[in-house]
């Protein structure tokens, strides 16, 4: 019989983590909320260290539902993010450079205007498919 099968949501506003069993029955859920970092108006970051936590906690919270022998033999594992929430790592240390710049932010705001007024919208969305918009995550790279 496969073994567990684990789901981490890696939420806005909190961490999740859920265990299956082989017939698809939930067996635990761990939850843990974690805090939104405003610098400006407009601005939305988050620590990584706190998302990072967070998640262990969620994942913590898992250990009453399954047992060590069931922990060992998780079947697989999926992973839901944030999307367009942006974070850099030094590549030497493994830290991130910055907080996280959260998809709700809009310190970019001017960068894609000028974008769009520079005439290269409709090569963006040729190449990319995608609208230029603070709500992705290439100004967000540029700005970091």
């Amino acid at each position: 019989m496969p073994g567990p099968l684990l789901a981490i949501d890696q939420g806005t506003s909190s961490s999740r983590a859920i265990v299956f069993d082989a017939d698809g029955r939930v067996r635990g859920v761990g939850q843990q909320p974690f805090d939104m970092i405003f610098p400006a108006d407009g601005w939305v970051e988050q620590d990584p260290a706190a998302i990072w936590q967070s998640q262990l906690q969620a994942m913590a919270a898992l250990e009453a539902a399954i047992s060590p022998e069931q922990r060992r033999s998780v079947a697989a594992c999926g992973i839901t993010n944030q999307r367009e929430t942006t974070l850099v790592w030094e590549r030497a240390t493994g830290r991130c450079i910055h907080n996280a710049i959260v998809w709700q932010d809009r310190r970019t705001a001017s960068r894609c205007q000028a974008m769009r007024s520079d005439g290269v919208a409709d090569l963006v969305g040729s190449q990319t498919g995608l609208v230029i918009d603070p709500y992705f995550s290439a100004t967000k790279l540029a700005w970091l």
